[in-house]
């Protein structure tokens, strides 16, 4: 008999005060239901992967071009790695912090994990304007018109994501601890974990895919073929 069938058979034993470890028990076996919120996020970021997925298609084709120039990349990119892996992994920390009822642990690291983006997108213009101090423009050169494109894309959703981590740190300041903040900072925490993978893809894609090695991998996979 699992715990449901337990508490099921005991005269309102889920209500009564006098038995919490019973409530307890059967609130850990009890499988958590997927939110519509939590659906959402899931769908919104198939979508995501597929629209980033057909921009490095269209990347990874146009480096065939002739008027393709490899630029090099800017130093900040590390930087504003360091800072995604750094929000990621707090994010984390936050929704295990918030599932154990620590509230005040995962407020202070749901705001580190903002501060990270914040500062994460501060990075990214910095990077910017360090190539236009080179004269590395979005016109002219396919090359850097997509590390524009791409960065822009995922920096797009980076603030998409502050605007829905905005919300949810105005709930956990104001509402404290429930377990629909507590939903909200483990919704948060999965989709920054989305960017940071996004990104490291993206990041390796402008800074080491080169037309010689598209044409050697294409080779290999003709052959294999």
């Amino acid at each position: 008999m699992n715990a449901s069938a337990i508490l099921r058979a005991t005269t309102g034993a889920g209500d009564h005060p006098d038995v919490p470890g019973l409530v307890n028990v059967v609130q850990r076996h009890r499988r958590p239901r997927r939110s519509a919120t939590g659906i959402g996020l899931w769908v919104f970021i198939g979508v995501a992967t597929t629209l980033f997925s057909l921009f490095l298609a269209a990347y990874v084709m146009r480096m065939d071009g002739s008027d393709w120039s490899p630029i090099a990349t800017p130093w900040q990119l590390w930087l504003s790695t360091a800072l995604l892996v750094a929000g990621s992994v707090t994010l984390q920390q936050a929704s295990g912090a918030a599932r154990e009822a620590r509230w005040r642990r995962a407020r202070v690291l749901l705001l580190v994990g903002g501060a990270c983006a914040v500062a994460f997108i501060g990075v990214q213009l910095w990077a910017w304007q360090a190539l236009q101090a080179i004269r590395v423009v979005a016109v002219g050169n396919p090359a850097a018109s997509f590390f524009y494109l791409l960065t822009a894309m995922h920096g797009l959703h980076v603030i998409g994501g502050l605007v829905g981590w905005t919300v949810t740190a105005r709930g956990a300041l104001r509402g404290g601890g429930t377990a629909r903040v507590a939903e909200l900072i483990a919704l948060c925490a999965r989709y920054w974990h989305f960017l940071l993978a996004v990104w490291i893809v993206l990041f390796a894609a402008v800074g080491w895919l080169t037309p010689e090695l598209v044409r050697l991998i294409c080779g290999i996979s003709g052959v294999a073929r």
